[in-house]
């Protein structure tokens, strides 16, 4: 193989780099320059879905916990940066936010008091999460439930939060959520030039959570990881505790789920319970599956596609979308187990042993399935 070819050898760092290069270029200067206003929202829109399948590809396909209530993040971060959106556009006037106008309350909340802050509302979109997700795990990975009980843990605290808020009409906007979201610090929503700018900031920290979650795996903390999720219990004997580095895992991608949910509130406008509940929460997973849930550009490129094809499929099919999602799940299964990724890893295989071979065995890259994953 050629020195040229070595470098950018599949699973190579500056073959790594090209990719992250070409991928930032399409996001950043051709997707703005070719989209329409419209569908460049709908875009910045499946960006956001990204960062929570980022998530779930660290807790998911790296440390082995299979989460299903990711909504419940995704929704503290999302009504966290809404109350504070709604309580800055009913100052400009002087009053309450307007859904509690219609529903008759004369007081702010205590709860919606420290909101009225820039400050603790963003400091809440990540702190809120990853709160949650620590006392949650450490309660949890303590007790060792795993596996199919955590699973279903997390998919009833999802549910109980949207019987929550759909309970307290008052003080979260019921069924409705927080709706008719204007500005987002100094932004015009409804202005398109804002809405690029917005487009902009969603992909730019798509991308710094993409590194982070990449840096994160590559360190020795992400080999840790990896270990506890093959053998928890040799791990353990080894003299590690699980449950820090299953805890830190969970509560990584709970804080990415919230800053997707927060970030989703000025593109969308809306943060309601329908967007949190059972069915969201197994939809998210699905995005990092059929991407493939051990590989962090896998999960994104999963979120992008099926959120995609729901667009094209609902707008052409709206009564029969919903089946060729589910049966697009269970094709995953039953050929891909291990998404896209793992068939592009495949063919990476196929090709590499054909090809003449001098020098030493490119190392994968970050989050990518091993030959053994593959197999199994």
């Amino acid at each position: 193989m050629s020195a040229l070819a070595k470098r950018f050898a599949p699973g190579g760092e500056r073959s790594w780099l090209l990719g992250f290069a070409v991928c930032a270029l399409l996001l950043l200067v051709v997707a703005p320059a070719l989209l329409s206003d419209f569908r460049l929202g709908l875009l910045a829109k499946y960006l956001c879905f990204a960062m929570i399948a980022l998530g779930i590809a660290v807790a998911w396909g790296n440390g082995g916990m299979l989460v299903l209530g990711q909504g419940l993040f995704f929704g503290l971060g999302g009504y966290a940066m809404a109350m504070y959106l709604k309580l800055d556009e009913a100052g400009a006037t002087g009053g309450l936010p307007d859904f509690m106008t219609w529903s008759g309350v004369e007081e702010l909340p205590l709860i919606w008091e420290p909101f009225k802050h820039a400050w603790f509302a963003v400091l809440a979109v990540v702190v809120v999460p990853v709160v949650v997700a620590g006392l949650l795990g450490l309660l949890v990975f303590r007790s060792r439930v795993r596996g199919p009980y955590f699973a279903i843990l997390t998919q009833a605290l999802a549910a109980a939060f949207v019987i929550l808020l759909v309970g307290q009409q008052a003080s979260t906007g019921g069924t409705n959520g927080l709706t008719n979201i204007q500005t987002f610090f100094g932004l015009t929503l409804a202005d398109p030039a804002d809405q690029r700018t917005l487009y902009l900031l969603v992909a730019i920290v798509l991308g710094a959570l993409y590194l982070l979650a990449r840096q994160l795996l590559a360190s020795r903390y992400g080999r840790l990881l990896v270990a506890v999720r093959d053998s928890e219990d040799r791990a353990r004997f080894l003299g590690y505790s699980p449950t820090r580095v299953k805890v830190l895992a969970f509560c990584t991608s709970a804080a990415m789920a919230g800053i997707a949910g927060a970030l989703f509130v000025p593109v969308v406008g809306i943060i309601s319970p329908a967007l949190l509940g059972i069915v969201p929460s197994i939809e998210m997973v699905l995005w990092a599956a059929v991407g493939g849930r051990m590989s962090l550009a896998g999960a994104i490129a999963g979120a992008l596609l099926v959120n995609l094809g729901k667009t094209e499929l609902s707008e052409r099919f709206p009564s029969q979308w919903t089946y060729a999602l589910g049966a697009l799940f269970v094709l995953v299964v039953m050929v891909a187990p291990n998404g896209i990724a793992g068939l592009v890893g495949q063919a990476r295989t196929a090709l590499a042993a054909r090809l003449p071979r001098r020098g030493p065995v490119p190392a994968l890259a970050v989050g990518e399935p091993t030959l053994k994953e593959e197999r199994a």
